[in-house]
């Protein structure tokens, strides 16, 4: 799917509707009071092997910089039964969509490597909210032996994102670079309570910390790309962030846009919420002003 561009939200191949409220998502029903009907869906993981027969995927590829990914495209009338819009609160959370994050987070990632202050290789990788999953994709081709990725929706995994990591491993071609040659896993559901069933998940100050000082539990890079849309989520957000990062050495790195007008979320009011917790330090890592929407940010969090 093309990323958000201009007043164009959707595709016009017919698979989406053009339908844009000048903030970056298109809603059906009157927006937040919505996810008050829709109880979140159970926190399930999501196997390989149980990648959607049913729905058509085709895959067209993304430029990032000197390196090509493969991004699928899927219809929301397939899966969900939605034509006209990329967010229905509590019920399906964009994932479908390639948003421009995804893309600016690869990029901010290959400079933070090219500048020596990033190495994927022998790390635990979590990406939150994955949807097509460029940024793990790409942390699987740095040489992350485990990389897990979370959606909101499971069926999101099923049709979209196992299959857009199968396309992209299979084509870089690179040894053991196959779904079923690294600890790859899919996990779906709710902020609130998919830790719950997260392999690497910090509890209590034993898991952060093992018998001889080092870091046991958590994951050493966490990625996260346009997650910060919805005011009522950035707290459990940054909860979830906190169990999984790995302590003292794990990072974060997020993209998203500074504000998102007409929802109310944005980067600087998740980075309010680490400020005030007091326990990370945030950094910038990279500024996009291309004219075409709100200013984009990229930013690194680590604890203190």
């Amino acid at each position: 799917m093309a990323a958000n561009s201009g007043m164009q939200l959707f595709s016009s191949s017919g698979d989406f509707a053009d339908f844009d409220f000048g903030f970056g998502f298109g809603f059906a029903g009157d927006c937040p009071q919505e996810a008050a009907f829709h109880p979140p869906p159970p926190s399930v993981e999501v196997l390989p092997s149980e990648v959607s027969q049913n729905v058509k995927y085709t895959v067209e590829p993304v430029n990032l910089g000197e390196l090509t990914l493969l991004k699928g495209r899927v219809s929301t009338h397939e899966v969900f039964s939605l034509s006209n819009s990329d967010l229905v609160p509590g019920k399906y959370e964009g994932g479908l969509k390639l948003w421009e994050g995804s893309m600016d987070l690869v990029n901010a990632l290959q400079s933070e490597i090219q500048a020596g202050h990033l190495s994927f290789s022998g790390k635990r990788v979590l990406e939150l909210g994955c949807g097509h999953g460029l940024p793990a994709i790409f942390a699987c081709l740095e040489g992350a032996p485990t990389v897990h990725l979370q959606d909101f929706n499971a069926e999101v995994l099923q049709c979209l994102t196992i299959p857009n990591m199968d396309a992209n491993l299979k084509k870089s071609q690179a040894p053991e670079c196959r779904i079923a040659d690294r600890d790859i896993r899919f996990f779906g559901g709710d902020w609130s309570n998919v830790h719950q069933i997260l392999p690497y998940v910090i509890d209590n100050e034993e898991d952060a910390i093992g018998d001889n000082g080092s870091a046991s539990g958590g994951y050493d890079v966490i990625l996260m790309a346009e997650t910060v849309y919805s005011v009522s989520s950035l707290q459990n957000l940054y909860e979830l962030v906190k169990k999984c990062m790995g302590c003292p050495h794990g990072v974060t790195y997020m993209a998203g846009k500074k504000h998102y007008f007409g929802v109310g979320g944005g980067t600087r009011r998740f980075l309010s919420l680490v400020e005030k917790d007091g326990i990370m330090t945030s950094s910038i890592v990279a500024e996009v002003a291309d004219g075409s929407s709100n200013l984009r940010e990229i930013w690194r969090l680590s604890f203190k």
